[in-house]
């Protein structure tokens, strides 16, 4: 395969900007993987990601903007998971898993009752390949502020997901720093829609995390690990897709856990090694 070949993909402008699109939501969605895997929020990213359907078919019958009502309903699921956790004697992970397949299935019933020219594929799926220019600002914009936000205050977060009754007698506002992060994680599913769709923006959401816990120590070096985790999938999948013609997303993902499944290997190889 000769040099032109393998330039190939960045001749085209649709690939050109699935590679913007991927290094625009990258780093947010890295960032804070970081800390859904130390606070145990895995499943509050999947639980937000399909409750944020219903608001985006609701926004279309009113004629507003797809991601007012993606962010309004990402954050009522956040908001009521968070509500039905702490006044009842059901677990999270149970109430996550009622609330977002209830949201999911709504979405679902309005989306097939109503004539719409907005494919069901593109809202789930993606379509990284046909992002329009408004959308790359949105997600620039979106992934500004919430990687912004993070690097400022994730001191306090980290503290926050280790130890909440230690954050809050340290003075910190506890309720700001656990509402303001699932804004975050409502915000970056908002960014994400465009370019991987509802059900692969989990996996943006956690496995650059995953992965980079496996192969740091300090919350530090694992920030900037899963941000270089995340950007080099991202960049790889789409690469890749051009000339295996699959679609960018699913190979995304597809490399992310690859990459799990070797720093998990490697992890547990180091622990057999010390343990002998």
């Amino acid at each position: 395969m000769n040099l032109e070949t393998l330039l190939m993909p960045f001749q085209f402008p649709f690939m050109q900007t699935a590679f913007i699109i991927c290094a625009l939501v990258a780093v947010p969605t890295a960032l804070l993987s970081c800390f859904l895997v130390l606070k145990g929020w895995a499943l509050m990213g999947d639980a937000v990601s399909h409750a944020v359907l219903p608001g985006i078919v609701l926004a279309y019958i009113a004629g507003l903007p797809l991601i007012i009502g993606a962010f309004a309903a990402g954050m009522i699921c956040s908001l009521a998971t968070g509500y039905l956790s702490e006044n009842s004697r059901i677990k999270q992970d149970t109430v996550m898993g009622v609330v977002f397949s209830g949201m999911f299935g709504l979405g679902i019933v309005l989306y097939v009752s109503i004539e719409t020219n907005v494919h069901l594929d593109h809202v789930l799926f993606g379509n990284m390949l046909g992002v329009s220019g408004e959308e790359l600002l949105t997600a620039g914009f979106i992934g500004l502020l919430v990687s912004g936000g993070l690097l400022i205050k994730w001191k306090d977060l980290l503290l926050h997901s280790f130890d909440p009754a230690q954050a809050r007698a340290s003075g910190l506002r506890v309720n700001w720093l656990h509402y303001g992060l699932l804004t975050a994680l409502s915000a970056t599913i908002v960014a994400t829609l465009s370019a991987v769709g509802l059900i692969l923006a989990i996996g943006l959401l956690i496995a650059p995390g995953a992965v980079a816990f496996l192969l740091v120590r300090e919350f530090k070096s694992m920030l900037w690990v899963s941000v270089l985790v995340c950007f080099g999938a991202s960049m790889l999948g789409v690469y890749l897709s051009f000339f295996i013609d699959s679609a960018p997303a699913p190979t995304i993902i597809l490399i992310l856990t690859i990459m799990f499944i070797v720093a998990f290997v490697r992890r547990v190889t180091i622990n057999k090694s010390a343990v002998t």
